[in-house]
């Protein structure tokens, strides 16, 4: 397992606050994994999971801020590499925002994009 270099991929302090606050609800869990998937209608999605046993795996990177652990796999460390994950609250809009300069596109309805 690897750890994250800061200018492969960043992260605002709210969403580690965030990430933080979602593992503290759901104790069984010793991370948040996120990633990217074939998926939607531009071609990838971003996709968020809880980890619930500490993983071992050589293809993945960890991110360690304080009790939060952030998994990403190698693959989509490629597609995520010079991002922002942000947390943002917008009236009744909230939630994790990927800021990626690899996306060319973003498809209409907001939950897929293009590279």
């Amino acid at each position: 397992m690897d750890k994250f270099s800061p200018q492969e991929l960043k992260f605002s302090e709210k969403a580690i606050l965030h990430f933080a606050s979602s593992l503290k609800s759901n104790a069984k869990s010793d991370g948040v994994r996120i990633g990217v998937r074939k998926a939607g209608c531009s071609g990838f999605e971003y996709f968020f999971e809880f980890v619930e046993t500490k993983s071992d795996d050589a293809n993945d990177f960890i991110f360690n801020e304080g009790e939060c652990k952030i998994y990403v796999d190698k693959e989509s460390l490629n597609y995520l590499k010079g991002s922002l994950v942000d947390y943002s609250e917008d009236g009744l809009n909230q939630g994790i925002k990927f800021h990626n300069p690899n996306a060319k596109a973003v498809c209409g309805c907001g939950e897929s994009f293009t590279i």
